[in-house]
């Protein structure tokens, strides 16, 4: 009895891994992407990512291509974002792919291969397949997590001054927040600790500016209600 899984009317399509790795430098947001050699889309810019291999599981494939791009280890979170399945997404046939998100701390400095390079998330260039998409939903990800969850840890160096996670909330948000009100929630939620350090005086002298880190270096809910949003859209 023939089985219904290989049955001609369920066809069994290429399933691809894809990463969208974001740092922030610079104080903007930026997309890890590579030049494509081939065709399709020979010279544009994509996500790094491969074929499924038959005995892989979807984290191994996305750890493997990610592998010849970047050192996984700087990775400090990894989270399935999605899967895509329009049928014609791939102009050759039939490809299904599912996304993961990718997050490297500010302080790191990756060496990647010649074809590799970051790209400002606020102008992107021209992208392969549906990959400006997919990384328009990696951002909306990034920016509902940075509201409800410490998920900024795996941005943010190990330690840093509240003016520097402030930037880098900024770079991730896409709009401005207060160095005041970021302390304050973040406090509030206990996501933050002091290290007992101070921060080295700059040029212009001044107090020293506290260091803080977070308190996990994982990810965790901190408020399941909290919606941060742009300055203009909140209420007067």
């Amino acid at each position: 009895m023939t089985s219904v899984w290989s049955s001609p009317e369920r066809p069994a399509y290429p399933h691809q891994a894809l990463a969208v790795v974001l740092q922030v430098k610079d104080a903007r947001l930026h997309v890890m992407l590579w030049r494509r050699a081939g065709e399709p889309f020979a010279g544009a810019w994509a996500l790094p990512g491969g074929p499924l291999l038959p005995e892989e599981t979807l984290g191994a494939s996305v750890g493997r291509q990610l592998a010849s791009k970047v050192e996984v280890a700087q990775l400090a979170h990894l989270e399935q974002l999605e899967t895509r399945s329009d049928p014609h997404r791939d102009p050759r046939s039939r490809t299904v792919a599912t996304a993961y998100l990718g997050l490297i701390p500010s302080d790191l400095d990756p060496v990647l291969p010649e074809d590799t390079a970051w790209h400002p998330v606020d102008a992107p260039p021209e992208t392969a397949f549906d990959h400006g998409s997919i990384v328009g939903s990696a951002l909306e990800r990034l920016r509902a997590k940075l509201s409800y969850t410490n998920v900024a840890f795996a941005l943010a160096p190990p330690a840093f001054s509240i003016a520097e996670l402030r930037e880098i909330y900024v770079a991730a948000l896409g709009y401005e927040v207060t160095a005041t009100n970021l302390q304050r929630v973040l406090l509030r939620r206990g996501a933050l600790e002091p290290t007992g350090e101070m921060a080295a005086s700059g040029r212009s002298g001044g107090r020293p500016a506290t260091l803080y880190r977070f308190c996990t270096t994982g990810l965790e809910v901190t408020d399941p209600f909290a919606v941060l949003r742009p300055p203009s859209s909140r209420r007067s």
